[in-house]
């Protein structure tokens, strides 16, 4: 295994059975490398999308507006392009279980699943669970950023694909202390 893919998605919420899918970014690692490339960067709109939304938790904490997915190619348009990659590389994100659970509650199948980077950054992170002894918590992703670039300025933009990029600086960082579990 050479190269990777690291994904991100922007949601109106956390059901992924009634929220929607706003945007996908998906991110190649070289791992020999550390290089990295843009696969997969787009606003989509799914069905269903409507005013309700535009007071959705992600419109008020990045610069995704609400017009950009009303403009938006639809999911379905994109479905065979995404389902190409999925299948392509094997693929992981920061909180896997939340953004492979919107996709594959569209349908995705995802069958190269990696560890999921948050989980596994848990134990080097090491933040301690507030009133449980012993034990850690799953380190938000500005957490983690932090732990690993203490010297580099980054607050996270809540765009998938710029997010899906720094959480493949997170991988590469822990791919390069062999705390990454990868089978070739």
């Amino acid at each position: 295994m050479k190269r990777i893919a690291i994904l991100d998605i922007e949601t109106t919420g956390f059901d992924n059975k009634k929220d929607l899918i706003l945007e996908i970014g998906m991110v190649e690692l070289i791992l020999e490398s550390g290089e990295t490339n843009i696969l997969f960067d787009s606003i989509v709109r799914e069905k269903g999308f409507e005013n309700d939304h535009k007071d959705s938790w992600v419109f008020n904490n990045s610069d995704l507006g609400f017009e950009d997915v009303q403009d938006a190619p639809t999911l379905k348009s994109k479905r065979a392009e995404i389902q190409k990659l999925l299948d392509s590389y094997h693929v992981t994100a920061y909180n896997s279980t939340f953004d492979f659970g919107f996709l594959i509650a569209r349908g995705f199948n995802i069958t190269n699943e990696l560890p999921c980077i948050m989980k596994t950054c848990t134990d080097i992170v090491r933040i301690p669970k507030l009133g449980v002894r012993g034990g850690y918590k799953w380190p938000k992703f500005q957490e983690a950023w932090d732990h690993f670039f203490p010297d580099t300025d980054y607050q996270e933009k809540h765009r998938a694909a710029d997010d899906a990029l720094h959480e493949t600086k997170i991988l590469y960082e822990m791919y390069k202390m062999s705390r990454y579990p990868l089978e070739d």
